[in-house]
């Protein structure tokens, strides 16, 4: 997968390096454990942005008039994302995965109320949104949130970062 990034107003993390480096590593371990995420042709807009933008974004689209901490704009249908994985990958032409957008005022707080880097918990974001792109929902059922969030603890123990969900 191809990843466009864009950092609007996030500042620069401490040690961790630079938030297009942190997503094409998350990209990458996601790609791991949901191998429909590892074809080639695949491309993904990610927004690093304000919590004004992306409030925007979700009262325009999703109709919530308030911040969140990452939004998702699938273009495929999980189908659709399958059919191209059993195709062959390395041929025809791109295709749009989706749009992701980040809020960094609300990731931060939320990193600082778990006790966590904000860097930790923008992984796990960007894992959480690109598996929404891919088709995985935590909505729909108990059943479909614990296959989600299952992965999500997969894909970011293969990036050193612990248990979202463990409640440590």
């Amino acid at each position: 997968m191809n990843l466009d990034i864009d950092i609007d107003g996030w500042p620069a993390p401490n040690d961790a390096g630079e938030w297009a480096a942190l997503a094409e590593r998350a990209a990458q371990a996601a790609a791991v454990f949901a191998p429909e995420l590892a074809n080639p042709r695949l491309h993904t807009s990610l927004l690093f942005t304000s919590d004004e933008e992306v409030h925007a974004l979700n009262k325009q689209w999703r109709e919530r008039d308030k911040p969140t901490n990452v939004l998702s704009f699938p273009m495929l249908t999980r189908d659709e994302l399958l059919s191209l994985e059993a195709a062959d990958a390395g041929s025809g032409p791109p295709e749009m995965l989706g749009d992701l957008a980040l809020a960094y005022e609300t990731c931060e707080r939320e990193a600082a109320e778990k006790g966590i880097s904000a860097e930790h918990h923008t992984a796990h974001l960007i894992v959480h949104g690109l598996l929404h792109l891919a088709g995985y929902d935590h909505e729909t059922s108990d059943e479909d949130a614990d296959k989600m969030e299952a992965l999500e603890t997969q894909i970011l123990a293969k990036l050193g970062i612990a248990d979202p969900y463990s409640g440590a």
